[in-house]
Parts: structure tokens; C-alpha cells; sequence
């Protein structure tokens, strides 16, 4: 078929009501399909039952530094665990604290520090008149939840095919003082799966901030989960790169075992500079007397080393490839020709970004929810829920068995189908 864009009037009409029809039919199976959040089906969670015999009534349930893991202690994590997630990061053990489950919580954490007591013996965050975020778009919704949720003036930044727009983020950060952080995610990035560049992590690691206290909000949550062998994403190491630029404490990087063990019920840390760790262990020390020791333990006899967590993400990349391939050639084959939709095709991670005509995704999701498939909100990757073309929808193909996800990608292709027709024909008089 050909673009519709060059269809007549007539045609489009046509158009429509054979793919209002298709729409009704499929209104009509009554379907109750989930796809708004990036979760592990449940063929992965079945594939780590193992997992909970790691450790049992008659376990030793001593750290390699003879710590009792079922007692309190040990702030910053046992050594081991801290030497996992280090290689997980590819930093040292030195630069690594491991806390609770949620990498998200961290991140929460720090936000919330700066905003009570500061950074490292700069102001409190609350005590000045203005706080700004810039945030890589479209990104995780969550991360923008945070900063809008303390108040912080949230700033777009487009986000390339080999990172942000530097250029905007030098002139942001350069030259406002204002401007305490950016929200990251580097590698398999949420939700359009691309990996930063070198240039760009170089040019993140040489910023010459106005503010003493700008931090770059560093998630590298899919810094293992490929879904191909071979064309694996390569990240330089920002706290390296941070550190030959003469900037060692500008950045926080966050990880977690979230989608590599359990979501809930993994393992989670943050790297940073001395200067950096210390400060946060001046407040933590207060907060908690450790984190779950018999976890992390759990976590490093399970996997032994970084070499058994990557061999075990090749088992979560069998399961959940196919899924990703099945959304590709559905896209290809419905709506290529049309031209009425982009979309990415990411080697890793747990989304697939879409692209709308502009002003139709807000209508997409919309219909597709009528029809029994939930999709995350349109707009959710931008800051505020404002998408200023309302065209990006995120995909999240993992959760969804291949069999739902096939009736889920017959109701999604027929909503844009439909919504972009609607949108040629203009508003009905």
C-alpha cells in the first residue's frame, strides 16, 4: 500500500471505515493485556527458582571477612558483593556502596539529600530560589517523577542517536548555576535503547559547571542486558573519564541487579569519587545500620563472579529477543510502507521507542486501551507528561507471553493506523 500521505480524500475515507471495522472486531475479543511497564515475563522469574536454595537453615552464612551476614553492620555492603556490582559498573570495590534492592531508590535518596543538607557542604538545595534539572528526552519517567516531585525546573534535552545535544547541555550546565544535574541513562537507554557515544561521554566528563554542586545522574541500568551476542553496546566508563578530566566528583552512577535476579528483590549500588562516597556515608551512617547482608550474599554465591551474572543474561536474552524481533517485523511489515511511524531497533535493554505522526499518540494509547491493551501513558517520557509533538510511545515487549504479544501488536498496528488516518482527514465538521 502505498504512503498515506499521498492517498486522496476519497481514499483515506475508504481507509477509514474498513480500519474503524478492524477496530471494532478487535474491540470485541474482550482482551486484558498489560504492556505499560518494563517487567520480566514470567518464564524469566521461573528461570531463577534455583536462586532461593542459595542459601538455607544449614548455609554458612558468613562474608569472606568472617562478618554474620543475618546480623547487623557493615554500611557499605560485604566485600564481595561490592566487588560484584564494581565489575558489574566496571569501577573498584573503593568506589562502590551497595545498598538495598532498588537503584531507584538510591537515586531517590540522592535527590532528596541534596535537596535537605546539600552536596558536600554546599547550600541546601531548598534554601535557594531555583533548582533545574535537564532531562534527555524522550527518558524514564520516573526519574522525571523525582525532580518534578522536589520542585526542580525540568529542561529538554533531545536525545540522539549517540547521546544528548551537547552542545545544549555545555551551554545549560557551563554557564547557569542553577542547573544542579542531568538525568542519564547511557547504555540501552529508556525508552529508545541507544548507547551514548565516546565523544559524548568525554565531552559529559569535561563540563565546566557554574555550579559547584551539578552531578551528573549517571543510571546505567542496562549495562548488562544484551540482546545480541555479538553487537554488545560498548560504554566508556564516565567515573574514569571524570577523573583524567580533572572532575572526579561530578558524577553518581547507579546499577542493580533488578532485571538480572528478582525486581523487589535485587541488588542495588552507587559509585562515586571519595569525596562523594564519604559524604553519603556521613548521612547513611544515621539512616541505617546496614542493608540486607544475607542478599547480597545470596547474590554472589549465586552467580560466583561477573562472568556467571553475564552468562545468566544470555539465558534472560533467549527469552526476551525473540520478543523484540517479533515487535520489528510486525512494524516492518504493517506500517513501513505507510510512513506513518519511526521506530527504534536497539540492541539491548527493555523497550522499543515509537514514533507517531505528530499529534496522534496520545489518541493511539487511547484506543489501544478501549481495545484491552495498556500501554504507558503517551507523553510519560517527557518531563511534566508533555510530549510538545504527542508522538512518542514507549513499547515494553517483555512481560507479555509471544502469543499475547502478538494480539497486542494486531490492536496497537491498527490504532496507529487508524489514529494517523484520522489525523490526514482533520477534524470531522
Amino acid at each position: 500500500m502505498k504512503p498515506y500521505k499521498n492517498m486522496s480524500e476519497e481514499e483515506l475515507n475508504v481507509l477509514k471505515t474498513e480500519l474503524t471495522k478492524q477496530y471494532e472486531d478487535v474491540k470485541g475479543k474482550g482482551l486484558k493485556l498489560n504492556m505499560a511497564r518494563g517487567l520480566p515475563s514470567a518464564e524469566q522469574l521461573d528461570m531463577e527458582a534455583d536462586f532461593f536454595n542459595t542459601l538455607h537453615p544449614e548455609s554458612d552464612f558468613y562474608s569472606e571477612a568472617g562478618i554474620d551476614c543475618r546480623n547487623y553492620g557493615e554500611l557499605t555492603g560485604i566485600t564481595e558483593a561490592r566487588k560484584l556490582m564494581a565489575d558489574m559498573m566496571e569501577v573498584s570495590p573503593d568506589e562502590v556502596i551497595v545498598f538495598g534492592n532498588s537503584s531507584l531508590n538510591i537515586m531517590y535518596d540522592t535527590v532528596c539529600r541534596s535537596v535537605v543538607l546539600g552536596v558536600c557542604g554546599s547550600t541546601p538545595w531548598c534554601k535557594l530560589d531555583k533548582v533545574k534539572f535537564l532531562c534527555p528526552v524522550p527518558g524514564y519517567d520516573r526519574h522525571f517523577a523525582i525532580t518534578e516531585q522536589f520542585g526542580m525546573e525540568m529542561i529538554n534535552i533531545p536525545l540522539h542517536d549517540d547521546g544528548p545535544d551537547m552542545d545544549m547541555v555545555e551551554k545549560y550546565v557551563n554557564n547557569d548555576p542553577a542547573v544542579k544535574g542531568i538525568w542519564c541513562v547511557p547504555k540501552y537507554s529508556n525508552p529508545s535503547g541507544i548507547t551514548y557515544s565516546d565523544e559524548v561521554v568525554r565531552r559529559f566528563a569535561n563540563l565546566k559547571p557554574a555550579a559547584e554542586d551539578f552531578r551528573i545522574y549517571w543510571d546505567n541500568a542496562y549495562t548488562i542486558h544484551h540482546l545480541y551476542n555479538g553487537k554488545e553496546a560498548e560504554l566508556l566508563e564516565i567515573l574514569e573519564e571524570c577523573k583524567k578530566a580533572g572532575n572526579p566528583d561530578m558524577v553518581f552512577k547507579f546499577c542493580s541487579t533488578s532485571k538480572v535476579t528478582f525486581p523487589g528483590s535485587g541488588i542495588a549500588a552507587l559509585a562515586a569519587s571519595e569525596n562523594n562516597l564519604a559524604f553519603v556515608k556521613k548521612v547513611i551512617t544515621i539512616q541505617t545500620i546496614g542493608h540486607d547482608k544475607l542478599n547480597q550474599l545470596r547474590h554472589v554465591r549465586y552467580f560466583k563472579n561477573i562472568d556467571g551474572m553475564k552468562a545468566h543474561m544470555k539465558k534472560h536474552a533467549a527469552i526476551v529477543r525473540p520478543k523484540f524481533e517479533l515487535v520489528i517485523d510486525v512494524l516492518k511489515k504493517e506500517l513501513e510502507s505507510l510512513e506513518i511511524g519511526t521506530w527504534t531497533n536497539p540492541n539491548g535493554g527493555y523497550f522499543i521507542s515509537f514514533n507517531s505522526l505528530p499529534g496522534c499518540a496520545k489518541r493511539i494509547v487511547a484506543m489501544c486501551k478501549d481495545a484491552g491493551v495498556t500501554l504507558t501513558g503517551a507523553g510519560a517520557a517527557y518531563p511534566y507528561k508533555k510530549d510538545p509533538e504527542d508522538s512518542n510511545i514507549r513499547i515494553a515487549p517483555t512481560y507479555p507471553s509471544m502469543e499475547e504479544l502478538a494480539k497486542a501488536l494486531e490492536v496497537f498496528v491498527i490504532c496507529v493506523k487508524l489514529a494517523s488516518v484520522e489525523s490526514l482527514l482533520g477534524p470531522e465538521v
